[in-house]
């Protein structure tokens, strides 16, 4: 090899010893969760229920039904008792002014369904539970649906706009009363207001406020936090 060669050859060489010197090592002195750590199983339904927070309200309720089921003692504070499968709960906490009716809906389906084949649901209410956020927060497992002493909820007819023909109008009223019938006949299975008594409360044409402890007498909810 000519000693021009050579010579680059150690240059290069020391160049990239150099380089590997100060590469920077990353130790991480982060202890890994422990398998009895408590889950943070909750979810928060915060701000309009629009089709992005439907589908992130939608997955993570499917995530954590996956997850529900873990292995546990039968007498918590006896480390000997029997093995038992234990159901964890989700927590959904819901603050919201409401938003689109499709998506509130499925996210009552998918509550439902949770509910019925997996876990409990616990829900709360804080801030503000309006509109679309009402039978969220009722569709919770009944017993563990409480509600902030500060809290308000508010009920109003279902709101929409449509243009166009005559004939494509009244498709579209249809629908509209479609959607208002259905609102009625969930928060009445939810709750202990049946569907005459939400029409009445309905047909002022305004928003009618509920507080914390109203919504309890009405079975919105269960208790206040």
């Amino acid at each position: 090899m000519p000693k021009s060669q050579e010579k680059k050859e150690k240059k290069k060489g020391k160049s990239s010893k150099k380089k590997e010197d100060q590469k920077l090592v990353i130790v991480n002195n982060i202890q890994a969760p422990s398998s009895q750590d408590p889950e943070l199983r909750t979810i928060n339904l915060y701000g309009d229920i629009t089709e992005k927070k439907g589908s992130d309200t939608v997955g993570a309720l499917l995530f954590l039904e996956n997850t529900a089921h873990t292995i546990g003692r039968r007498d918590s504070k006896d480390p000997d008792s029997e093995e038992v499968v234990i159901s964890r709960p989700i927590s959904l906490m819901v603050s919201t002014y409401g938003g689109s009716a499709s998506e509130m809906f499925s996210i009552l389906d998918v509550m439902d369904m949770v509910k019925k084949n997996t876990c409990d649901i616990h829900t709360y209410g804080i801030g503000k539970v309006m509109s679309a956020g009402v039978p969220v927060l009722a569709a919770g497992t009944k017993g563990h649906r409480r509600v902030g002493k500060n809290c308000r909820i508010m009920l109003h007819s279902v709101m929409s706009g449509t243009g166009g023909t005559i004939l494509s109008m009244e498709n579209e009223l249809e629908e509209i009363k479609w959607v208002q019938e259905r609102y009625i006949q969930c928060l009445s299975s939810y709750t202990k207001l049946t569907p005459s008594k939400i029409k009445k409360m309905l047909k002022t044409q305004k928003d009618v406020y509920i507080s914390a402890e109203e919504a309890i007498k009405m079975g919105i909810a269960d208790e206040i936090i």
